[in-house]
C-alpha cells in the first residue's frame, strides 16, 4: 500500500493544530541539528590541522591503529547510548569521507599528489 500523503491528507494535517509537544520537539530538534553542524565544523578544523601537521612533518595520512581504536571506541559509545552500531559506523564512515577529501586537498596543496591510502581519522 502506498502511503505517501495525497492533497487530502496534506490539507487534512495543515488544517489541524499541531501539539504543542510536538512543536517543542521539533524546536528541539532544530536546536540538536545547529548544534551538530556546529560540531562538525570544529571537528573538521581540527583534523584539518591534523593533516596539515602529518603532511609538513611527512608522516603518512593513515594511520590504521588509530582508525581501529576509533571504531571500537565509538561502537561501544553508540550501544551504551542506545544507538545502533552500525548506524554509528556509517555515520563514521561519512564523516572519514570528508576527512580524506581534505587530507587529499592538503596533500595536492604541498606537493601536487593525492593520497589514495586506506582510511583516515586523524
Amino acid at each position: 500500500m502506498d502511503e505517501r500523503p495525497t492533497s487530502d491528507t496534506v490539507r487534512t494535517t495543515t488544517a489541524v493544530e499541531i501539539p504543542a509537544e510536538i512543536l517543542r520537539l521539533r524546536g528541539s530538534i532544530d536546536n540538536i541539528d545547529a548544534a551538530i553542524v556546529h560540531l562538525l565544523a570544529e571537528r573538521f578544523k581540527c583534523t584539518r590541522r591534523v593533516g596539515e601537521l602529518k603532511a609538513e612533518a611527512g608522516l603518512p595520512p593513515a594511520d590504521m591503529r588509530r582508525e581501529r581504536a576509533q571504531i571500537e571506541r565509538l561502537g561501544s559509545i553508540a550501544q551504551a547510548s542506545g544507538l545502533d552500531p552500525a548506524f554509528a559506523e556509517q555515520f563514521r564512515e561519512f564523516i572519514v569521507g570528508e576527512v580524506k577529501r581534505q587530507h587529499r586537498s592538503i596533500a595536492d596543496e604541498r606537493d601536487g599528489s593525492s593520497t589514495d591510502g586506506p582510511d583516515l581519522f586523524a
